[in-house]
């Protein structure tokens, strides 16, 4: 695992602090290992940090059941702060460790014209390791579509 694939890309990258992980449950701690992952992978010069981060960054607004809860207007509403604070970094993609995170993200960005991309951690991690597949690409913006394409059959 490693950052090769995004030396002269210079691709910039946030990282979304999951309530449920950061906040309730492992504290900073988690927090700075999320961290770690993410400049191993992306480039240290490619992270840009949220303002606050870890235990104090604002709730994206997806949590608690409240992605399911069939109030889009209303979750999208709470989810203001979070999409400006994204935004703010100017990063192109906002790395997610939590579903819900990223699916309301990834919401919020496309409602409010976000620009950014959001990514699953795991994506990345793969897509680092160059096995991230074909099929996998669904949320890869235009300037990561290429990156390593991965054919199982080729590995045969």
């Amino acid at each position: 695992m490693n950052s090769d694939w995004n030396k002269d890309r210079k691709i910039k990258f946030t990282v979304q602090d999951p309530c449920q992980l950061v906040r309730k449950t492992f504290g900073d701690p988690v927090a700075e290992d999320l961290r770690f992952v993410v400049r191993s992978v992306v480039g240290e010069e490619n992270f840009i940090d949220m303002t606050p981060n870890r235990s104090n960054n604002y709730c994206c607004g997806g949590g608690g059941g409240f992605l399911q809860s069939g109030m889009p207007d209303a979750r999208r509403y709470y989810g203001r702060l979070k999409d400006e604070q994204i935004k703010k970094t100017g990063a192109a993609y906002c790395i997610t460790p939590c579903h819900n995170c990223h699916a309301q993200v990834h919401d919020l960005s496309e409602h409010y014209e976000g620009g950014y991309h959001t990514l699953h951690l795991w994506t990345l991690i793969c897509l680092s390791l160059g096995i991230l597949g074909p099929n996998e690409r669904e949320y890869l913006g235009p300037d990561l579509k290429d990156v390593d394409v991965f054919h199982p059959e080729s590995a045969m």
